[in-house]
């Protein structure tokens, strides 16, 4: 493998307050979007595409229950995906995974009529974005 540029992200750190519901949502997720798994712990997963992983982690150290986007800190993590039958398809499946459709009303606009995207949200309060590459 080429040696990443320079400002890649390495890795993304999400705190979790359950392993289980974290594994079966972003998992499902990350796997769907071709990551694979990386590494594994007591307390953490973590998957990788490229030269870049995402950990999931329900450390000891965290001192809240639920992760809350309108708080500082992390508001969500957005991702490419290849045009809007992928986003679709996966919008499909989330429900049993842990993941609901925000903004449904406006979905698959909701970030703008130009955007083809899905926003989703899962058990734990945490927010993802399906960007299509591609869409009509």
């Amino acid at each position: 493998m080429t040696a990443p540029a320079t400002g890649t992200l390495h890795h993304v750190e999400v705190w979790v307050p359950d392993l289980d519901r974290a594994v079966a949502s972003f998992g499902w997720l990350l796997e769907a979007l071709g990551h694979v798994r990386f590494q594994s712990w007591t307390t953490g997963r973590s998957w990788r595409l490229g030269a870049t992983y995402l950990v999931v982690e329900a450390s000891p150290a965290r001192t809240a229950d639920r992760h809350d986007r309108c708080r500082p800190g992390l508001n969500h993590l957005a991702f490419h995906v290849e045009d809007h039958r992928a986003v679709e398809a996966l919008v499909a499946e989330a429900p049993r995974h842990g993941w609901s459709l925000m903004f449904p009303d406006r979905h698959p606009h909701a970030g703008g009529e130009r955007t083809y995207a899905a926003y989703l949200e899962n058990t734990d309060g945490f927010e993802v974005e399906l960007v299509a590459g591609t869409h009509p």
